[in-house]
């Protein structure tokens, strides 16, 4: 069940491979995911000591959150792969010039998983070729729809 997605990624980039992520979180965040207080449109990946990284995701703590802490919206939060799949991605985004997108938040069981893309960007040109495309499929559907009634 998917909690938030990242659209503007799909937008902005051609996602080639995809991976799922664990995420190191505090209870506060858990729990202020768990109400829908997420965002990714502002956060991207990057590589930290050998480490992945989430920067830019901002969850909005509960108002009724713990009163010791102090909740970071935005702090960075480390995610968590299989040391083979950080080294396959590492390699790829230093010499391929690829990019590491957050592409969609979700639930596996009762734990909060990240999809991430391997992404290359796309030119001005990419972009308006999927809307013609993405346009023409749903006209097409809607002609469909229309032919059924």
């Amino acid at each position: 069940m998917s909690i938030v997605q990242n659209k503007k990624a799909f937008h902005e980039y051609f996602i080639e491979e995809r991976y799922e992520a664990g995420l190191m979180l505090e209870g506060w965040e858990v729990k202020a995911i768990r109400a829908g207080r997420v965002q990714l449109k502002e956060a991207y990946i990057t590589i930290k000591d050998g480490a992945l990284q989430l920067f830019g995701a901002h969850i909005s703590p509960l108002l009724n959150a713990s009163t010791h802490i102090h909740p970071d919206p935005t702090r960075t939060r480390k995610l968590l792969l299989n040391a083979r799949e950080i080294e396959k991605l590492i390699i790829k985004v230093q010499r391929a010039g690829y990019t590491i997108m957050p592409l969609d938040m979700h639930y596996k069981g009762s734990l909060i998983k990240l999809n991430i893309g391997l992404a290359k960007g796309k030119k001005e040109h990419d972009k308006r070729a999927t809307e013609r495309e993405r346009d023409a499929k749903l006209e097409v559907q809607q002609a469909m729809k229309k032919a059924r009634t």
